[in-house]
């Protein structure tokens, strides 16, 4: 499964370094979203291949220009990032004291300007399962806390986990690096059994404590759960719905009784509102709405987020950005990537999502807005 990894990564980066002799918008992160954005025409002209090496890689990468989080070579330019895993308030303190004002000058080129972060699509996280003579596994959300639970570097059995005599071992597959796909499962977790999940985190062996059994496999993509958790009896693992057949029953697990189909996703993340008022725009936690538990539907939902820089030295950059915005959240289906975000099993936003997005990064006279001159005056990504 690594030399899969690797090669896909290789592939990559060889048609980038052909992108890159010429102006590109370079960026790239979350796994779970990659089908989606290596689909041709989902980016603008202008945008480089996309490279998915996982959330944290991404925001790393974007957060301190660093290509290579990105395999790339360094001094590369990073313009944007793709995450599961939002903005922490570290991540954020940490960027505004070495790229904003007032710690870095405006004449310094190393002032870039204001982050901007919002939703993508939303998105399930699905519980993929090998259980010999089961095709129709069904677990409670306390029940998959036990399945996936360290035990203090003991495996579990199967047994353990419904109460019965059954000794086949849990063999638990989970994404080893910092992951968009392990937060969004670990919020879950940590809202409904905080004795065993006792922190979220991107990084899935970090929101608990003690060792994990010798039994389980670390990969680094959510493609890799999948392919893993289908060589590998009595596995259990989590991923994106991309990435297996999120509607059969016999590949991934009912939680409480639901599938992670569509209309078992979005009808509570619907209701979430986009921020209204003005301060409420002006903070990037707003723009990144977590829902842990559901009161109806399927349980483990999230978004997945792009972040981008508000201001931007380069005006064929900046041009390219605003096209892709513009089409990403284009309130017309036909006109929008809906249909992709649909195809690759995804939840395009709701239309009040995509009108605030377009109406507060879009137009340079919004204070969030792409360029807004007397924010970016200046100032902006490095060329």
């Amino acid at each position: 499964m690594f030399k899969h990894t690797l090669i896909a990564s290789t592939l990559v980066v060889t048609v980038l370094a052909s992108a890159q002799s010429m102006a590109a918008i370079v960026g790239g992160g979350s796994t779970l979203p990659m089908a989606l954005y290596t689909t041709p025409g989902v980016f603008a002209v202008g945008f480089a291949p996309y490279i998915g090496v996982g959330s944290g890689n991404g925001k790393v990468a974007f957060l301190g220009n660093d290509a290579t989080r990105l395999y790339l070579t360094a001094g590369t330019k990073v313009d944007y990032a793709a995450s599961d895993s939002i903005l922490s308030a570290s991540e954020i303190s940490t960027y505004q004291a070495a790229h904003m004002a007032p710690g870095v000058p405006t004449s310094s080129p190393d002032n870039w300007g204001p982050l901007l972060q919002f939703p993508s699509a939303a998105t399930s996280v699905t519980i993929p399962y090998n259980k010999a003579g089961t095709t129709n596994l069904n677990l409670t959300s306390e029940q998959l806390c036990l399945a996936l639970s360290a035990n203090n570097g003991v495996a579990r059995t199967w047994g353990e986990v419904f109460g019965t005599s059954d000794e086949t071992p849990v063999r638990v597959v989970f994404r080893s690096d910092s992951s968009g796909t392990s937060e969004i499962l670990t919020r879950h977790l940590n809202n409904r059994c905080p004795w065993l999940f006792t922190t979220v985190s991107s990084t899935f062996v970090n929101a608990q404590a003690g060792p994990k059994p010798a039994s389980w496999i670390g990969v680094r993509s959510d493609a890799d759960v999948a392919r893993t958790v289908a060589a590998t009896a009595g596995a259990i693992g989590y991923a994106g719905p991309e990435n297996l057949d999120a509607t059969n029953n016999a590949v991934v697990a009912r939680i409480s009784g639901s599938m992670p189909a569509v209309g078992n996703v979005q009808t509570d993340l619907s209701t979430i509102d986009p921020p209204g008022t003005a301060a409420d725009r002006a903070d990037l936690t707003k723009w990144s709405p977590v829902l842990p538990y559901p009161s109806f539907g399927y349980p483990i939902v999230g978004y997945t987020y792009f972040v981008f820089g508000q201001c931007y030295r380069d005006l064929t950059d900046l041009n390219s950005v605003r096209l892709f915005l513009a089409k990403h959240y284009n309130a017309v289906f036909t006109s929008s990537n809906d249909q992709e975000i649909i195809n690759k099993k995804l939840i395009p936003l709701t239309a009040a999502w995509k009108t605030a997005i377009r109406n507060t990064f879009i137009p340079p006279t919004r204070a969030q807005g792409l360029n807004n001159p007397s924010v970016c005056n200046g100032i902006g990504r490095p060329l």
